[in-house]
């Protein structure tokens, strides 16, 4: 390895009394992996306690292989463009165009296959325009934010309405059917050794992610771009590329999303996706990534997104109406960054 290759390398791990992240750059890096790690923790309780409560209350229906299962395969869906969504925040960005874009990657994907037919090579040809479409709109957020200097937030609420606009346009404003038999029955209700494909496929692509962020060198540099980006930027990291690949990343597991969806219900579900983004949000920060950016945890997200996919799976069982379960996850979301707020407070104080 050269000394060129060898030295951003070295700088992307913020020293112990160097730059930190986010509002207080004297801020030392271990405090913040115990701040996650202190979330995740609380995660994981979290998580055991619900579906303690749900056994206690409903044991007949809520312990069984087949509602373990149902929860697993909803949790999937989520779990995809969350492993996205986690190396975004981390490195202080956010995507709100995720659904959009999982909504408009379906849609190009079951154009694409109703053209070519019914056969194995108009599956894959399927799938290759639902990752292509993911990765326009990923390479687009990522040039707007870098390039033309638009806050990720307003770059990606723009995405998120010219997708949705776009896919309507497409489908002729209502929703398409016609999804090969041979994607149905294998990656939507296939299985192996009685796991669902989909839920083996979210699972893969999640340890990827969390091999990705923790013990690779892109990981290490989504962390340091996350901490102090000007520190970054002074280690010779290309910061902007950089941005542009993590938001690339996210567009393709959208579009991986849009086609995983196509296979579960066998339509393009065009108003079924508005709260995505939301629950993919909600996964990532309380799993333990920060929103303040340079703590990322792709293991915490998996425990993330099964919170709320036991929550509304509690809710059904218990016949609570399903608005309530909006009202829950909204509020789990505000409750999840107040907290963040008060750790970040807490770290500039030094307390």
């Amino acid at each position: 390895m050269s000394e060129r290759d060898a030295a951003p390398v070295a700088a992307a791990d913020p020293p112990p009394s160097g730059s930190a992240a986010g509002d207080d750059p004297a801020a030392p890096p271990a405090r913040r992996r115990r701040l996650g790690g202190t979330q995740r923790s609380w995660s994981v309780i979290v998580l055991a306690a619900l579906v303690l409560l749900f056994s206690v209350i409903r044991p007949e229906q809520f312990v069984s292989w087949f509602n373990a299962k149902s929860i697993a395969v909803d949790a999937s869906s989520y779990l995809l463009i969350a492993v996205g969504m986690t190396f975004v925040i981390t490195i202080g960005g956010i995507d709100l165009s995720v659904g959009s874009v999982l909504v408009f990657s379906g849609v190009v994907a079951l154009k694409v296959m109703l053209a070519l037919g019914d056969g194995p090579a108009a599956i894959l040809a399927g799938l290759g325009a639902a990752l292509a479409s993911g990765l326009a709109w990923g390479l687009i957020n990522g040039l707007v934010t870098t390039r033309g200097g638009i806050s990720p937030l307003i770059a990606t609420l723009g995405t998120f309405a010219a997708a949705t606009g776009l896919a309507y346009i497409l489908a002729g404003g209502q929703d398409m059917h016609g999804v090969p038999a041979g994607l149905a029955d294998v990656l939507g209700y296939g299985d192996f050794l009685g796991i669902p494909y989909t839920v083996l496929l979210a699972l893969a692509v999640a340890g990827l992610g969390a091999f990705m962020l923790s013990q690779t060198r892109f990981g290490r540099y989504t962390m340091a771009i996350g901490s102090h980006e000007e520190a970054a930027r002074r280690a010779a990291i290309n910061v902007d590329r950089h941005i542009v690949k993590i938001y690339v990343l996210s567009g393709v597991l959208a579009g991986l999303s849009g086609f995983v969806s196509l296979a579960r219900f066998q339509t393009t579900t065009l108003n079924g996706h508005q709260t995505d983004m939301l629950q993919a949000i909600l996964a990532v920060v309380i799993g333990g990534t920060s929103l303040s950016g340079g703590v990322g945890t792709v293991l915490g997200t998996i425990v993330g997104v099964a919170i709320p996919s036991v929550l509304t799976d509690g809710f059904v069982i218990l016949g609570l109406e399903p608005f309530w379960q909006q009202v829950a996850l909204g509020a789990a979301l505000v409750a999840v960054v107040m907290v963040d707020q008060r750790s970040r407070r807490r770290k500039a104080s030094g307390t």
